[in-house]
Formats: C-alpha cells, sequence, structure tokens
C-alpha cells in the first residue's frame, strides 16, 4: 500500500437489514475498494456485491452535483444550473407563498429510507416539517402491516439475537429471499446447518433462497396466515404443544385454539396449494425439534391481509415454548433494541397545531389528485416516488399538475425529478456524519465522512438545517452541529442503550446493544397483559379479529392472475437501478409463469408479454418455468424507465388499497391479465 493509501472505517447506509460494517480503501483521498470489516462481528468481511462497487454510485458520471431549475415541460429531463442562494430563495418563497394562501397543510414532504443514517432520515427534517407545520406523512410503504401485527402479539419490534441462530436446528424462512436481502442471516444459519439444522424456506417464489434451502415450500399469495393457523391446528390436536410455556408466559390460548380448529390440513391445503401432508410434516418438526427459528420476511405483509399474517406467525414460537432458547424464537425485526431518542432528533412538539392532517404514502397519488387543501409543495428525498409507490400513473398525473412546485433532493434525476421544479444534489454517505441502528442485529454503529461533498452537495442534515435558518426558525434548534444532535439521540434512558456516549462510539466504530438474554421473551413484555398475546384486546377495540383469523384477498377477481412484484438481486427498490455493472447482472425485467398457464394462452419462454389491469399496463419478458405455483407471476426490480428504453415501472399495476393493519402498503395483493404480444 502507498504511502497515499489507507483503510478507513464506513457504514453500509441502505434499506437492509444487515447494516455492515465497511472497510473502504482510500488512495489520493479517492475511494478505490470497499470491503467488509473482517473484525465486525456481525458482517465478518462479507459485503454484498452492491455495496462492493457502491463507488461506482459515488463516482457515477450522471451524479447530480448542483442545484438545478426546470427549464422544460414536467415529464421531461430539461434543467439550467442554478445557485444555492437561487433555490434557497425561490423554495422558501414558494414556501411561504403557500402557507399564505391555504396553510402549511398544503405543504408535504416525501420520504422514506434511501439513507438509513438516523440524522439524514428522520432527524433534521422532521425538525423542519414540525416547526413549518405541514402535512403529516405516514411512513408506511415497507414495515408498517407487519410490524403493527407482530407489536400486538410481542409488544415490540424486538425478537431473537441473530447472533445465536447458529445454534439452531430448525429455521423456517417464511417469505424472505434472504439470499439477496440478509446475507448475514443466511451466513448464521449455513453454520447452523453445519451443526445439523434443517432450513425449509416458505414462499410464492423459487428463488435464490429456494435454491440454498433444504426444502422449499411453495404458497400462494396472501394465505400465509392459514398455513400458520394450519400448523396450530395440528400442533394442538397432536398436543405437541409447551403447555407449561402457554400457562405462565401467554395470554389467550383457549381462543387461539378456538380459531386453530377451523383450520384443519385438508382446508388449507385448499386456501394456500399446499399439499395436506405437507403441513403436518411442518409442523411436526417445528414442534420435534428445539431450538425451532422462523425468519419473518417483509414480503407477505403486502398484502391486503399482511398485518394478521405476521401477527399469526408470530405466535408460533409461544405454542413450543422456543422464546428464550438460544436459536428459538423468530425474528421480524430487531429495531426496539437500539432505540434512540427520536422525540429529541424529530422535536415534535414544534408542531404548532397537533391536529394537523396526516397523509398516508401509499396514497401519493390520491393526496396529489384530490386533497382539500391541496398539496400544493411537494418535497421529494430519500425516495423515488415516481418509482416506488404504488399507483404509478395515478401518482405521475399528480406530479404533472402545474400548479403543484416539486423540490427534490437526491445523488441522480431519477424519474421522479423528471417531475420536479428544483432538483438539489444530495451528498452520499460516505460525505456525512451520522448514526446508523440495525432493524435486525444489535449494533449501533458511527459514521464519520471519509470524503469532502462533492461539488456543491448537501446532506439531508445540511439541507434542512440551512432552510429552517433561512425561513427564520430558533438558532437553538436549527443551529447546531451533526455531533451535537447525535448526542442527543444518544440521551436516553434505555437499557439497551446502557449510558452509551458519543466518545465511545467513536473510539469503537461499532457498539453492541445491552441484551442479557437471547430473546426478548420469556419476561415482562411490553404488552397490555406484560405477556404474548394470543388473543389480543387492543385488536378487538381497533375492530380486527382477537384471534387469528384468516381473510381472503380484496382485489377484484376480474382479472385472473395474482401479481407479487418482489426484489431482485442486485437492486434495492429502484437504488443501484442506474448502474451499468449491476442492469447487466439483472438483464432485463422478467415475469416468472407457471409452465401451464404460459401454454394455456400460447406463451413460450422468451415471449415478449403484456400484463395489465385497470390501473395500467406494463411490457416485458416471459420466463416460463416451474417456479411459481399455477395462476401466479411474480416480478423481480423495481427498474427505472429513465435510461431503459422500453421498460415501465411496474407499480402502473399496484394498487393504493391499504393493508389491514397500520396503514401498509398492499403491493402483492394485485391482480393482472397477461397476453403474448
Amino acid at each position: 500500500m502507498s504511502a497515499e493509501s489507507k483503510v478507513v472505517r464506513s457504514v453500509c447506509p441502505f434499506d437492509c437489514p444487515d447494516t455492515c460494517s465497511l472497510h473502504v480503501t482510500m488512495e489520493n483521498d479517492k475511494i478505490v475498494s470497499i470491503n467488509g470489516n473482517p473484525d465486525h462481528p456481525v458482517t465478518q468481511g462479507a459485503i454484498c456485491n452492491k455495496v462492493r462497487h457502491l463507488h461506482e454510485r459515488v463516482y457515477h458520471q450522471d451524479r447530480v452535483l448542483y442545484p438545478l431549475r426546470r427549464t422544460g415541460p414536467k415529464g421531461t429531463h430539461e434543467f439550467e444550473r442554478i445557485t444555492w442562494d437561487e433555490a434557497y430563495s425561490e423554495i422558501v418563497s414558494r414556501l411561504e407563498n403557500a402557507i399564505a394562501a391555504k396553510g402549511a397543510e398544503a405543504i408535504l414532504p416525501y420520504s422514506f429510507y434511501g439513507n438509513m443514517g438516523i440524522l439524514n432520515a428522520e432527524g433534521m427534517d422532521r425538525r423542519f416539517f414540525h416547526r413549518l407545520g405541514a402535512s403529516q406523512l405516514e411512513r408506511t410503504i415497507c414495515n408498517a402491516a407487519g410490524a403493527a401485527g407482530y407489536r400486538y402479539t410481542m409488544g415490540a419490534s424486538a425478537g431473537t439475537d441473530p447472533e445465536t441462530t447458529i445454534h439452531t436446528k430448525y429455521a423456517l424462512i417464511w417469505g424472505c429471499n434472504l439470499v439477496s436481502t440478509n446475507m448475514h442471516q443466511v451466513m448464521y444459519l449455513t453454520e447452523a446447518r453445519k451443526r445439523g439444522a434443517k432450513i425449509v424456506h416458505i414462499d410464492v417464489h423459487r428463488n435464490c433462497t429456494s435454491a440454498w434451502a433444504d426444502e422449499f415450500v411453495g404458497i400462494l399469495p396472501g394465505t400465509d396466515t392459514a398455513l400458520a393457523l394450519g400448523m396450530m391446528h395440528v400442533l394442538i390436536r397432536e398436543k405437541l404443544t409447551d403447555e407449561r410455556f402457554i400457562a405462565e408466559h401467554t395470554k389467550g390460548f383457549e381462543e387461539l385454539a378456538a380459531q386453530a380448529e377451523k383450520y384443519p390440513p385438508e382446508r388449507v391445503a385448499e386456501i394456500t396449494g399446499v399439499p395436506a401432508e405437507t403441513i403436518v410434516r411442518l409442523a411436526r418438526e417445528y414442534a420435534g425439534t428445539t431450538p425451532s427459528f422462523i425468519r419473518i420476511g417483509n414480503g407477505l405483509q403486502h398484502h391486503d391481509n399482511g398485518g394478521m399474517a405476521i401477527r399469526t406467525i408470530s405466535c408460533l414460537p409461544a405454542l413450543i415454548g422456543q422464546w428464550g432458547v438460544p436459536g428459538g424464537g423468530a425474528i421480524k425485526g430487531n429495531s426496539h433494541y437500539s432505540a434512540v431518542n427520536s422525540a429529541a432528533l424529530e422535536r415534535p412538539d414544534l408542531l404548532p397545531d397537533r391536529s394537523v392532517r396526516s397523509i398516508n404514502m401509499n396514497r401519493l397519488g390520491e393526496a396529489l389528485l384530490e386533497a382539500e387543501p391541496s398539496v400544493d409543495v411537494l418535497f421529494v428525498y430519500n425516495s423515488n416516488p415516481a418509482v416506488v409507490a404504488p399507483d404509478q400513473n395515478r401518482v405521475r398525473q399528480g406530479l404533472m399538475r402545474d400548479d403543484l412546485f416539486t423540490v427534490t433532493h437526491d445523488l441522480f434525476l431519477t424519474d421522479t425529478c423528471k417531475y420536479a421544479d428544483i432538483v438539489l444534489p444530495a451528498t452520499s454517505h460516505f460525505e456525512n456524519l451520522d448514526l446508523y441502528s440495525s432493524y435486525w442485529h444489535l449494533y449501533l454503529q458511527l459514521h464519520e465522512p471519509i470524503m469532502e461533498p462533492m461539488g456543491e452537495c448537501k446532506s439531508n442534515f445540511t439541507l434542512f438545517r440551512e432552510l429552517g435558518l433561512r425561513m427564520g426558525f430558533e438558532p437553538e434548534i436549527f443551529d447546531i452541529t451533526e455531533e451535537e444532535m447525535i448526542r442527543q439521540a444518544l440521551a436516553y434512558d434505555s437499557p439497551f442503550l446502557d449510558g452509551l456516549t458519543y466518545e465511545e462510539l467513536r473510539r469503537e466504530g461499532s457498539v453492541r446493544m445491552k441484551l442479557d438474554r437471547s430473546s426478548l421473551a420469556p419476561g415482562k413484555l411490553p404488552t397490555p397483559s406484560g405477556k404474548i398475546e394470543l388473543s389480543s384486546e387492543r385488536m378487538q377495540r381497533a375492530g380486527l379479529p382477537p384471534a387469528p383469523e384468516f381473510a381472503p384477498l380484496l382485489e377484484p377477481e376480474e382479472f385472473p392472475f395474482l401479481l407479487v412484484t418482489g426484489p431482485n438481486h442486485s437492486f434495492l427498490n429502484s437504488t443501484f437501478a442506474n448502474q451499468e455493472r449491476l442492469k447487466k447482472l439483472e438483464k432485463e425485467p422478467v415475469v416468472d409463469m407457471h409452465a401451464e398457464d404460459a401454454a394455456a394462452r400460447g406463451i413460450a419462454h422468451g415471449d415478449r408479454v403484456r400484463m395489465w389491469n385497470g390501473r395500467g399496463e406494463v411490457r416485458l419478458k416471459a420466463k416460463v418455468a416451474g417456479n411459481v405455483l399455477p395462476g401466479v407471476l411474480v416480478t423481480q426490480g423495481l427498474w427505472w424507465e429513465h435510461g431503459n428504453d422500453g421498460v415501465q415501472a411496474v407499480n402502473a399495476l399496484t394498487s393504493q388499497r391499504l393493508a389491514d393493519m397500520g396503514g401498509g402498503a398492499t403491493f402483492f395483493s394485485t391482480r393482472v391479465d397477461v397476453e403474448k404480444l
């Protein structure tokens, strides 16, 4: 290594459970390679191909480096360079005019977790829009339904310590393509398999994880609740439950048992497409092996009944007493352990009107076209709604409004930027000081900038700090540094932080949360009863079935196929979809189709097909195989239309309808028809 070379510590910033610790090699202050930190207990030197080439994204020729103002019509990428002073002046003027005309509710932020840094995803931005009094955004596009369902059972987003899953002897990977979306859980379970574990993958689509697992169980979309109830039926009927654990640590077993009685394997087979004998065997294997572990995935909550699906699956470990057993239990998420002082970060107390309206981000199209008062200023950051939001044609129709002023803050001219009036250049995370937690593992990490901001790029923190001061907001709240905000985040009475300081994070880089046992339960849980709630009075008060109950999908059956729009291996939602190396690996968007369905419609492998419903249509190639059950179609990846001639983003087909709990999205409860072109 030359004198000008050095290896520095970093963190992966993306919306992925692994939140990897990175070692970045710099030469003459430029990134030349990225590897996993071999000393981090979770990362262990291994990272995904996407992040290994992350510097190609940082130095991409299309990176936005200066503020831009639209010069052409909306729907084009025609911009001129302007100064930050000009951009700020126009934005402040538009904000003030909107407030004067209709009140601050006419302003809507739209963001998610394109950068998972706590300061840049849910820090100064939240302060700014709270102080402004803008419409509040319900950030529900990803895990809201499942988080709500899991909380009804367990009380918090907390489960098994993933590092203990090397001890697992039987693992159900349920609705989760781990190989593509949680690679370090794959590493732990691969070690468990060396020690004798069996790994079963339950999903709607045979994918990379199915090939890695010992067994694949194909299931019809939206029927996971029924499968879990069918397994419970067998557990209870064959007296495979842990009666002592149930008596000591659960509430509502009798109500749950009464529901499970209605779901014998034969009935469940008709609902799910999983053979009755497989359901019986799964239940027996699951109960007959300890430790047994369930990795609950993200995808199955993206249904009309997604909250109930997660709620039901999360009851299973309690029935066989697997909580508290190292390597047993379940993981949906573990963000409860690494929670910081969000009230100090976001300052909801700054809201001038606590009754200000909230807008669900899954209904952006509806909000832009129908809200009263109208949304007249849209501020987009950490997201690309023209591709990722459901009912895309309605979203774009709203974005095309002449009277809508749209600002985007991004690294690239995304499809959303085509509709923006002002585009602001964003830093990459390498240029920021920030704090990172994981919603899967138990380490909090500090990221210190490893390079100067490129061009005139600014972080979300800096952007909203400077805008706040431009608006004349209180200096004691807005004129602060990133370090000061991190110290505020850590000032939190949490047993898991246990007095963690900024200095300790700077010294260590990453610090494990203080967890004195392998899982949240058994013990006092943050549920109303303090126990695992197999039947929930809170659900009943919310108008939901108190005990698990299967409900079919709501999408009208006028179209014959169920479409699931899952992630692919090389993109993360729409992030990375403009990098040539990764696009070449994915080749092009395709739709998986069962051979029987293809034959009935005269479709051969590789044919171009048209998929459509009442919301829109897309055209892509058919992949004909046995990867899905009859009546099911699966596409993978959110491809940009910009830079990909002939590609239509698949969310033209998905619905703004909300899930049963938490206001979650229903991307996977979509019906379509398909024909050969």
